[in-house]
This record gives C-alpha cells, sequence and structure tokens, in this order.
C-alpha cells in the first residue's frame, strides 16, 4: 500500500472516531441533563397542548408531581384521558384534566380559551407543544390554511393571545413555545404563502412547511417577549427538545423507524425531550428571562434569520390577520 493511501486511511479512520466520540459525547449528555429546579407549584395552574403523548404528556407529568393543577390541551379527548389516568396514577395527584383543543382549528381555540377562562382563575403556564412535521400532501383546513402552519403557529398565536390577560392576572407567570433547530432552515420570505399554496406543485412538507412553521415560531416567541417588555410580568421562551423517539417523530420520520429497538441508543427518551420544557416552566434559573432559546437547559444562540425585527413585525401582524385577532 503506497503512503498517499496509507494517509488516506489513517485520515478516514481519524474523522470517523471523532465522529464517534462526539456522537457518544452528546448522548452521555443528554442522558446526564436533568432539569435541576426542585420547584414546587403547589397552586400554579398550567395548560400544556398536544400533551396526549410524547414530551408533552412527560412535561405534564413532571409539573404534575410539582402539584400543579395540569390541563391537557387535546386534540384526542380519549387519548388525553389515558394519559391523564397514567400520569394520576404515576403521581398520586388529582389534579391533572383534559379539555378538547385542535390547535389546527380557529373555531375549536375561541372555543378552549372561552370555556377556559370562565372555568378557570388563573393561568400561570402556557405550553404551546402540540405540532406536526406535515402531511405527505397538501392539507386546507376548513378556516383556508394550510394545516401545518395552522398548527404549529397559528393556532397557538391565537391561542396565546386570547389568554394574555389570564397570563397578566397571574403575573409572574410564563409561556413556552416548543419550536425545533429546523428554524435555520425556514424563510421569512415563505411566509406569506403559507395560508395554502396557491399552486399544489409548490407544497413541500419537511423541506418548506415545517421548517418554516419552526421559524415562525421562533419569531413569534421574539416578538411577543419585545411586546411584552416591562410591564406585564409575563416571560415567553422558545426551545429545541432534540430528536425524540416519540409518536411525533415515529410518524414523521423513516429515519428513526428504520433504528428500530436501538433507537435508544442515538435519540432522546420522551423524558428526556421533555426536560428543557419542564426547565422552562419551573426554574429559578430563568425568572427574569424572555425572548431567548433553550436547548439542553441552557441558553443557545439564534441564527440570524431569526433575529430580523422586520420580518417578524411582518408575520405578526400577517398571523392577527388570519386569525381575525
Amino acid at each position: 500500500m503506497s503512503s498517499v493511501a496509507y494517509i488516506l486511511l489513517f485520515s478516514s479512520a481519524a474523522i470517523t472516531g471523532s465522529m464517534v466520540l462526539a456522537w457518544v459525547y452528546q448522548r452521555v449528555r443528554s442522558l446526564m441533563i436533568r432539569c435541576p429546579s426542585k420547584r414546587n407549584m403547589k397552586g400554579k395552574t398550567v395548560i400544556i397542548t398536544g400533551a396526549s403523548s410524547g414530551i408533552g404528556k412527560e412535561t405534564a407529568r413532571d409539573l404534575a408531581s410539582r402539584g400543579a393543577k395540569v390541563i391537557l390541551a387535546c386534540r384526542s379527548v380519549r387519548k388525553g384521558q389515558a394519559a391523564a389516568n397514567d400520569i394520576r396514577a404515576t403521581t398520586k395527584s388529582e389534579e391533572v384534566y383534559v379539555k378538547h383543543l385542535d390547535v389546527s382549528s380557529l373555531s375549536s381555540v375561541r372555543k378552549f380559551v372561552d370555556e377556559t377562562t370562565q372555568e378557570e382563575s388563573r393561568l400561570d403556564v402556557l405550553i404551546n407543544n402540540a405540532g406536526i412535521s406535515a402531511p405527505n400532501e397538501q392539507v386546507i383546513t376548513e378556516e383556508g390554511l394550510e394545516i401545518t402552519f395552522a398548527t404549529n403557529h397559528l393556532g397557538h398565536f391565537l391561542l396565546t393571545n386570547l389568554l394574555l390577560d389570564l397570563l397578566k392576572k397571574s403575573a409572574p407567570s410564563r409561556v413556552v413555545v416548543v419550536a425545533a433547530t429546523a428554524y435555520r432552515f425556514g424563510e421569512a420570505s415563505e411566509f406569506e404563502f403559507m395560508s395554502g399554496y396557491p399552486n399544489v406543485a409548490e407544497y413541500a412538507p419537511l423541506g418548506a412547511m415545517y421548517c418554516h412553521s419552526k421559524l415562525a415560531n421562533v419569531m413569534f416567541t421574539l416578538e411577543l417577549a419585545k411586546r411584552l417588555e416591562g410591564a406585564a410580568g409575563v416571560t415567553v421562551n422558545c426551545l429545541h427538545p432534540g430528536i425524540v423517539n416519540s409518536e411525533f417523530y415515529q410518524k414523521s420520520s423513516k429515519y428513526l423507524q428504520n433504528f428500530g429497538s436501538l433507537s435508544w441508543l442515538f435519540f432522546k427518551s420522551t423524558t428526556e425531550g421533555a426536560q428543557t420544557s419542564i426547565y422552562l416552566a419551573v426554574s429559578e434559573e430563568v425568572d427574569d428571562v424572555t425572548g431567548k432559546f433553550f436547548s439542553n437547559c441552557r441558553e443557545e444562540k439564534l441564527e440570524k434569520q431569526a433575529l430580523d425585527a422586520y420580518d417578524a413585525k411582518e408575520l405578526w401582524e400577517m398571523s392577527e390577520k388570519l386569525t381575525s385577532l
């Protein structure tokens, strides 16, 4: 074997070894990360959207174990009740409730808010957790909205704004938005199309709709934090939960499915994936922190496309129009 071949072989082995070591480090680190706060949440009320499974359910379980009154806002009441029964059994808390909410439907959001504001005297934490990856084919809701954008952004935009008075009344309170690092591949210039593509041929599921909606999550977080700054006593932060071996990813990723029973080696469990949501909901370390992006229970710097103030304002005004806020 020539010296050049030896050098190439050694270089390849070194690169592969470095990649393996980097992966091992990240996996071990994710296994060790837990929300450090022991804060008791007795007397607090929390709403979590999409809490019938995955990281939403595990977030609900943790907050119920801390004594909070937890409302699971779920599209499927049947699945929500099953989740609530499981959480009650493991936490011994009876303060776990289920309400119907389909965040892809603006009328469902309004009905949920009407019932909640009549029944609840306070709201300490709102966790916008529900989301979809994007269907393989374009789906338009009854209200004429593209379903990924409606579910991941518009429904939560409307929900949060309609619950703001209750959040302000309960201050200090928190809004937690489950986003994703996929926002880095989103483009604000595409937002104007997301009320429903006029040309189905332009529709691109994961590559476009999901990433754009995650960018909208981040921009919404920053813009709302700016609008609330100084007076309301409501903090707003968003997060990346990681790649989680949950129902969400199992349905949306054939790549994850290929790992089968070994997926736990490569991806976070739902309990691990819930830690940053829990951290932003309870931690004393973020009592006065707002308008930030977190991953693995620590703040991360945002890419420049998420920080454009003009695009954020445009998204806000478009969202107001589409939701008739």
